[in-house]
């Protein structure tokens, strides 16, 4: 970003799609999408009940899971844990994680990678 122009999207604006791991991602923030530094995205990731995520890592990308609604339990870096919201995990970069989706309603977190998300740094294990 060349100048101090703060950039702003809103959810009602943003398409949906699948990741690699099987969650519905939302991308509120990333370089692909709006004008910004490219350094970091935030996304809303989407599970319904009875949903987890393929067990998977990233080479170079921390994450940031910050728990917006439903309960689970988070995989990470061989621990298992019960999340719920209001709940933020760090994520560091080659651990493997899965999320899933134990409750009865949607399960919503924010996901923060630095750096910004790419499907290229999504590595499938199992």
């Amino acid at each position: 970003m060349s100048d101090n122009t703060p950039t702003m999207t809103s959810v009602q604006d943003i398409v949906s799609y699948p990741t690699k791991d099987g969650s519905e991602i939302l991308e509120l923030i990333h370089p692909d999408i709006v004008s910004c530094s490219g350094r970091q995205s935030l996304a809303e990731a989407r599970l319904a009940p009875g949903q987890k995520t393929q067990r998977h890592r990233h080479l170079v990308t921390e994450e940031i899971y910050h728990i917006l609604s439903g309960h689970g339990l988070m995989e990470c870096a061989g621990n298992i844990f019960s999340v719920q919201p209001g709940d933020s995990i760090v994520i560091p970069p080659g651990a493997i994680h899965a999320m899933d989706n134990t409750g009865a309603e949607l399960m919503r977190f924010l996901c923060c990678c630095a750096p910004a998300y790419r499907h290229s740094d999504t590595e499938l294990v199992d």
